[in-house]
């Protein structure tokens, strides 16, 4: 049975993916950047295998170190400024897609609370989800 796939892209439809498959992992990271980036207390992610990836529209790029130490690069509308997805130069292998932009955001599921050593009280997560202090491997 095929599953039917995920779409989305930014705020005005410049930038779309589509992409085949089902996630990998699934999460909501707490790290500084995501906190800076959304403005909140934590980023919601879904992770995917790159090989079932289309996208299309013109992104700009943005290249920071991770908490980790490693590069991650984050893909936004030059247009409306909407973040929509991560790439990372070491694991050319992954493709991550911010859960906000899904067409349909209630496909997401997170599966894990990851840098939760860098939480606020006042940013409530679905206290049922594990929490780690890192980025497990992928």
């Amino acid at each position: 049975m095929n599953q039917k796939a995920y779409t989305g892209g930014c705020a005005c439809g410049a930038v779309r993916y589509e992409i085949s498959g089902e996630p990998i992992f699934q999460n909501e990271c707490q790290c500084r950047d995501c906190q800076k980036k959304s403005g909140t207390g934590h980023g919601s992610y879904l992770a995917f295998a790159r090989s079932g990836v289309k996208h299309r529209g013109h992104v700009t790029l943005w290249d920071m170190v991770a908490d980790n130490g490693k590069v991650k690069t984050r893909a936004f509308c030059p247009t409306c400024g909407s973040p929509v997805f991560l790439t990372f130069p070491a694991n050319s292998g992954v493709f991550v897609v911010h859960a906000g932009s899904l067409d349909d955001p209630g496909r997401y599921r997170p599966q894990v609370v990851t840098y939760a050593v860098r939480g606020h009280a006042w940013d409530f997560l679905d206290p049922a989800l594990p929490k780690v202090d890192r980025m497990p491997a992928m």
